[in-house]
């Protein structure tokens, strides 16, 4: 894919797959909601007490890869520094629920959800990976 196509696929929503190393085990790789607009940050949205907010803390790093799971198959994977951990802001939690689940079920996804140890996640992807089988 080119640069444009592997922005513009992990902007589309899928499911990601965060992956971070952990000592003494396999990597820790989970699926997540995610935000992303091409050019910009990673964002995730998670609980302060998560492992995978541990995780991703303690490394200052992670990767998250997207996936087409029908033919012709497609994926991106993006890697980066973590650029910031902090308290969850409302209007970004509600825009990564109602991409998830629709207006209606987003909202009040968020307002059951949202705590005050609800914690976002940034990274800025730095190196790629991509796949496109059409191509």
């Amino acid at each position: 894919m080119s640069s444009d196509e592997r922005e513009k696929f992990l902007a589309d929503v899928h499911v990601g797959v965060i992956a971070v190393e952990r000592p003494d085990r396999a990597p820790l790789a989970v699926p997540i909601w995610y935000g992303y607009q091409p050019g910009g940050e990673v964002l995730l949205w998670t609980e302060s007490d998560s492992l995978k907010h541990r995780l991703i803390r303690d490394a200052g790093r992670f990767a998250i890869t997207v996936q087409d799971e029908n033919p012709p198959y497609r994926y991106v994977t993006a890697e980066g520094d973590v650029t910031s951990i902090g308290p969850a802001e409302d209007a970004d939690v509600r825009e990564l629920a109602v991409r998830y689940l629709g207006a209606e079920a987003g909202n009040t996804f968020t307002d059951q959800n949202l705590t005050p140890t609800s914690i976002a996640i940034r990274m800025r992807p730095a190196r790629w990976l991509s796949v496109d089988y059409a191509q």
